[in-house]
């Protein structure tokens, strides 16, 4: 709970914790853009090994480390291929076409997640006519999705297919972290089908800024070029790379627990009236919260007058996730406080 709220509207609104706090104020920082923080150094280090990357890139935002991830791998005039709720297609600003000059051939998923038939379907001929078709890119979880999963099968399928057409693959990972708990299948083999990787510190993990970018020495060197070019560069920066090594090394393993609260919130959430949630399909830490005949955003708001914090992703599609200042005991309060708000009417319009 966060100033007298229970706020489930992200991942990302957690504070710094006491202990992260600390190490954050005792951190040895250097001239990032020079290359002697140690601290960033033991960050980018600690991450390309978890993924069994050669290097990795500390970045401000996922929306960057996406972003360099796309503009290392094609040339403008290049098409993308990726799913049509991607968020690197829907909240990362036209960054594809203004910052890499690439267009996006964006394909139906299910939950997010598209097929490797489907891939092969949309390449485009060899032909002067059609732009070319350079990256693919994948997110796990998935946000839009509902915190979907990508199957590691279909990983491997749509890799393969992938590399038969020369082409390469980037993994927006932002909540990679979910998924390997919840799966149980390591960061590092979810990784190795795939030239680069983003994750971000920011999201479950609690850390205030930042994300990272993994892959080949080569293509990380260009990135690095390219975060300076769009002002990404930072200074004595190890303040923020110890929230981050911090968060890591603290708040990976207990993401279970967020996950655990999502199934319960959805599980409690699905028995009230005009509210559609399909707890089956709750993988992780998010939840999408169907209404029959209410407005999103006016229910939104009565509800964060009745210190519940929920986000409206559509007309009529509330989105709650379960993130490290919600304990269980306050998703009991959660869904008895959407009842009243229900009982009493203000979600109606």
């Amino acid at each position: 709970m966060l100033n007298g709220k229970i706020d489930l509207r992200s991942d990302t609104i957690a504070h710094p914790c006491e202990g992260m706090r600390e190490v954050m104020a005792q951190a040895i920082v250097g001239d990032d853009v020079l290359g002697d923080d140690p601290t960033v150094a033991n960050l980018e280090q600690n991450v390309a090994d978890l993924l069994g990357k050669e290097a990795s890139l500390y970045t401000p935002s996922g929306t960057m480390a996406n972003q360099l991830g796309i503009r290392v791998q094609t040339r403008p005039g290049d098409e993308i291929i990726l799913d049509a709720n991607a968020h690197i297609y829907c909240y990362e600003a036209g960054a594809p076409a203004a910052l890499s000059g690439v267009t996006c051939n964006l394909l139906d998923g299910r939950r997010g997640i598209f097929t490797a038939q489907q891939l092969e379907s949309a390449l485009r001929p060899r032909n002067d006519h059609f732009p070319p078709t350079r990256l693919v890119c994948l997110e796990n979880t998935h946000n839009r999705g509902g915190g979907s999963m990508w199957p590691l099968s279909e990983i491997k399928a749509v890799a393969t297919t992938a590399r038969r057409h020369g082409l390469t693959l980037h993994l927006d990972g932002a909540r990679l972290w979910n998924a390997s708990i919840a799966s149980g299948v390591s960061m590092m083999e979810h990784a190795r089908h795939f030239d680069t990787v983003s994750v971000c510190f920011s999201k479950g993990l609690g850390a205030p800024v930042g994300s990272a970018l993994a892959g080949p020495r080569g293509l990380i060197d260009k990135a690095r070029f390219y975060r300076k070019q769009q002002g990404g560069g930072m200074r004595q920066v190890g303040i923020l790379a110890a929230g981050a090594l911090f968060a890591l090394e603290n708040n990976f393993a207990r993401l279970h627990e967020d996950h655990k609260n999502a199934r319960k919130l959805a599980v409690g959430l699905a028995t009230l009236p005009g509210v559609s949630v399909d707890a089956n399909s709750v993988e992780t830490n998010i939840v999408m919260i169907g209404l029959d005949g209410m407005d999103a955003s006016h229910l939104q708001i009565r509800l964060d007058e009745a210190n519940l914090r929920l986000l409206a992703t559509d007309q009529k599609t509330l989105r709650a996730v379960t993130n490290l200042t919600v304990n269980n005991r306050e998703i009991d309060q959660a869904v008895g406080i959407f009842g009243e708000v229900l009982e009493k009417g203000n979600g109606k319009n």
